[in-house]
């Protein structure tokens, strides 16, 4: 990116901590952390203040869109939209269609996700969706291997790197996304899906507790900065 792109693009961002500024916003995401308490508070004081035309899509990874629609004043508008990390240069977008999401609402966020330069893929309201459903497991089998001494975290990463070509191996992940959230996540997915394949690894929520979130804190798997 130029820094002339860079500049016009820092330019068109607004920062406010006042919810009255999305009042006439047709179009609100929100990506607050990821936990459901905190999510409804969001919903409620935007729902209080939008336009009922205006459309709520939340960035949930795992939480039940259903659900979260159902704390808005005008649920038909409410919509998931998952976006991946880092968002600049993840194409995917899940769309999430909620129990009370028109269809008006669903392809209104498509077409605003593919102006995004999005792809765009339509998955049911399950817990975790279809990617972190895959990815939460295969993260929290790597954390069960560092916790049973099978390999280090370098040796785990690097085996997933060159044995199943991904860009980056399932510790780095995790500290990329935040160990809390990767927690959070898995531990929807354990509650709601309630099978013991997706019980988060002891080593993993004794991280957590010890506030080692992975890149935000400085620590996880790996040391940062």
């Amino acid at each position: 990116m130029s820094e002339d792109d860079a500049t016009a693009i820092v330019g068109r961002i607004t920062a406010s901590a006042d919810y009255a500024d999305l009042a006439e916003m047709p179009l609100v995401i929100e990506a607050v952390f990821e936990d459901q308490d905190t999510k409804r508070g969001v919903i409620e004081a935007v729902g209080v203040l939008a336009d009922p035309a205006s459309v709520f899509a939340t960035n949930t990874s795992s939480i039940s869109i259903t659900k979260l629609a159902s704390y808005h004043p005008h649920p038909d508008k409410v919509v998931g939209m998952h976006f991946f990390n880092p968002v600049p240069l993840m194409p995917l977008v899940e769309l999430i269609r909620a129990e009370q999401s028109s269809p008006e609402t669903v392809e209104y966020v498509r077409g605003m996700a593919e102006s995004f330069g999005k792809t765009v893929v339509e998955v049911a309201d399950v817990p975790g969706f279809v990617a972190n459903r895959v990815l939460m497991p295969m993260i929290n089998e790597a954390i069960l291997c560092l916790e049973g001494g099978v390999a280090s975290a370098d040796a785990i990463d690097l085996t997933l790197k060159l044995g199943a070509n991904h860009p980056m191996g399932p510790l780095a992940l995790a500290d990329l996304i935040g160990l809390d959230v990767v927690l959070n996540i898995i531990e929807v997915l354990h509650r709601d899906l309630g099978e013991d394949k997706y019980r988060p690894a002891i080593l993993l929520k004794r991280m957590v507790a010890a506030g080692k979130l992975g890149r935000k804190s400085g620590e996880g798997f790996y040391v940062y900065g």
